[in-house]
């Protein structure tokens, strides 16, 4: 493939410290902020005491689990209330989706539903989103630079995607020291993510060549650095070479689409309560060795059977790797980070057959590199469902 786009945040800043500097560009988008953070908002005490001394005035609203329908509804009625012409997100991928979303339906008034995926009409935005900062606190999601918000619907029992092209953060900032008080179970959750979308995007049918250096890269420093971090939180290094994976991740993903781990994770996310992370690690070993078998089968397995093969090199180092080296490097290294079966969230086996048929109608689904039958996928969900092995 040589035509390709590439589109991402207005402004990318990364570095340790970086956050420092937020308040003064966040006055020069607006004057009125609706800061959006995670359960324990007095963490960014500093952050809000900071923008309200460069003139930016100050309204709080809390995330305190994946955002909803109803939730996001409520924090855009509650911006256009205050007036709020911009939205901060500081926290985890599910802060920054409710950020974005917060900040597209603050000019856009009609029910949200309208503007959702598979479960509402996909209508696009009539007017730009608010200006919008996302400053991540975790490495995984590259929500910072996506151009969609994920978001719950329980009546429904799945996540969707409220999307447009102008969803984009107008600035990401980027500090790994805010990573650096992760604990074990989230750093490996959300580095698990940030792997799963590196790999995704490589061997997704929409992969080109801008998003195949991101994602070598990434997924060297993932390699490298991942099992580091989980052992070793305060390892400024390594926070810093899983932060630049994550945003990597993020990069190529929003331009070159997932596969079929994302496919399953999102409908899965609906039905029970788990981390995001978490499931896309216990289902990326399964999937990979799924598309790898069918691609080996297949009369012409073509160039994604050779995709796996580098990256599997690429995860483990050795240049004589092949693609089931790979899928047994994923295996490892979950087992390392401990990474817990889908089981433990309350998933059943009674649930397999719904998954398996809501994951086929997924639109991640459209860049696994081989068309997976329902059938393959409830053999998936059923592996994952007991752990890796």
């Amino acid at each position: 493939m040589t035509d390709f786009s590439f589109s991402t945040a207005g402004r990318i800043i990364f570095g340790a410290g970086a956050a420092g500097g937020v308040a003064a560009k966040a006055a020069q988008l607006g004057g009125c902020a609706m800061l959006v953070t995670g359960s324990q908002p007095e963490r960014n005490a500093a952050l809000a005491e900071d923008l309200k001394r460069a003139g930016v005035a100050v309204h709080g609203f809390t995330i305190d689990r994946e955002p909803d329908i109803d939730g996001v509804a409520k924090g855009a009625e509650e911006a256009r209330r205050r007036q709020c012409d911009l939205v901060i997100g500081i926290g985890g991928g599910s802060v920054l989706d409710s950020a974005k979303a917060i900040a597209a339906l603050i000019p856009n008034r009609r029910p949200i539903i309208d503007y959702l995926e598979v479960i509402g009409r996909a209508m696009p935005l009539e007017h730009p989103p608010a200006p919008c900062i996302a400053i991540p606190t975790t490495s995984g999601t590259g929500s910072e630079v996506t151009r969609n918000a994920v978001i719950r619907s329980p009546r429904h029992r799945v996540k969707v995607s409220l999307r447009h092209p102008e969803m984009l953060p107008d600035l990401a900032v980027v500090d790994p020291a805010l990573t650096l008080t992760l604990p074990p179970e989230t750093t490996a959750a959300t580095g698990f993510d940030a792997l799963a979308q590196l790999l995704e995007t490589f061997v997704s049918i929409k992969a080109n060549p801008l998003t195949d250096g991101l994602c070598r890269e990434g997924l060297v420093r993932c390699a490298r650095a991942l099992k580091t971090a989980f052992h070793h939180g305060a390892d400024l290094a390594a926070r810093t070479e899983m932060a630049i994976a994550s945003l990597f991740s993020g990069l190529a993903l929003a331009n070159a689409g997932l596969g079929a781990v994302h496919g399953i994770a999102g409908p899965l996310g609906g039905m029970v309560d788990a981390p995001h992370g978490a499931v896309c690690a216990c289902l990326l070993p399964a999937v990979a060795a799924a598309n790898i078998k069918a691609l080996e089968a297949a009369d012409r397995p073509g160039s994604y059977l050779l995709r796996y093969q580098e990256a599997a090199r690429l995860l483990t180092g050795d240049s004589e790797a092949s693609p089931r080296d790979g899928v047994e490097w994923l295996r490892s290294a979950a087992r390392e980070l401990q990474i817990p079966a889908l089981s433990h969230w309350g998933l059943t086996e009674a649930d397999v057959a719904e998954l398996a048929g809501h994951a086929l109608r997924a639109s991640s689904m459209k860049g696994n590199p081989v068309a997976l039958a329902k059938a393959s996928l409830t053999a998936i969900i059923a592996q994952a469902l007991k752990g890796v092995v």
